[in-house]
Parts: structure tokens; C-alpha cells; sequence
């Protein structure tokens, strides 16, 4: 696994976390999928920064799972807004270039693990 990896996903949660949303923009690749409870799609780093401001969330991580050599899960307790408490979820993370360019979030480890694992055994046999 690659430091850079690690560093970017280390950016995106910091942004995403503080809110920042010109250094949330910027975090990520021009485009980022992402996959959570509402749906998934290919967003723009402009939307992606909308997202952050519109839901407020916050997402620290718990644990880090490399899966490959530009996949890592990581496990968060997310938190939004008006939540009594923390929820446990898990993100699968692609980084290319220095960003984030897929952040898939799952229910929990297991299934965030499961996914990279399909994932990069796709990518391995293109």
C-alpha cells in the first residue's frame, strides 16, 4: 500500500470532518463515485462539497483495511447532525492520483471488505 493512499484518504476525512468544502473539492478526483444509503452515481468535486455541507456528517475513522494497492477500507463512526449517537459504517476508498476518486460507504466491515475485495479482483483481471 502507498503512503499517498493513506494521505489521501487521510485529506478526505479531515475535509469532510471540518467542513471545509473548497479543501473537500479539492480532495477528491474530477469525478468521484460514491455509493451510500440514497443512492450511487459519479459526482463532481463540486457536488461532492455540497454533499458535505448539506449533510453535515462527520466520519472518524476506527480502523484501515488495504485491499490491493489503491483500495482501502476504512472503518468510521459516522455521525450527522441531530444523532444521539455514532454509527459504525465502513468506506471503501479508491485513491488515483493523490484523491479519493471512489468513496463507496456500507453498512459495515464485512460488506465494505467484501466489495474491495470484488473490486480489486475486477480491477486485476481487466
Amino acid at each position: 500500500m502507498e503512503p499517498a493512499v493513506e494521505a489521501a484518504i487521510g485529506e478526505w476525512h479531515a475535509s469532510v470532518n471540518e467542513a471545509d468544502l473548497e479543501r473537500a473539492a479539492r480532495a477528491v478526483g474530477d469525478a468521484i463515485v460514491v455509493l451510500g444509503p440514497k443512492g450511487a452515481g459519479t459526482i463532481t468535486p463540486a457536488q461532492f462539497a455540497e454533499w458535505v455541507e448539506r449533510s453535515g456528517i462527520t466520519l472518524r475513522p476506527r480502523s484501515w483495511h488495504p485491499v490491493g494497492d489503491r483500495l482501502m477500507v476504512v472503518e468510521e463512526d459516522a455521525t450527522w447532525p441531530g444523532s444521539p449517537a455514532p454509527a459504525r459504517v465502513a468506506t471503501v476508498f479508491r485513491v488515483s492520483g493523490g484523491k479519493v476518486t471512489a468513496a463507496l460507504r456500507l453498512p459495515d466491515l464485512r460488506q465494505a471488505l467484501e466489495l474491495a475485495h470484488i473490486c480489486d479482483a475486477m480491477a486485476a483481471t481487466a
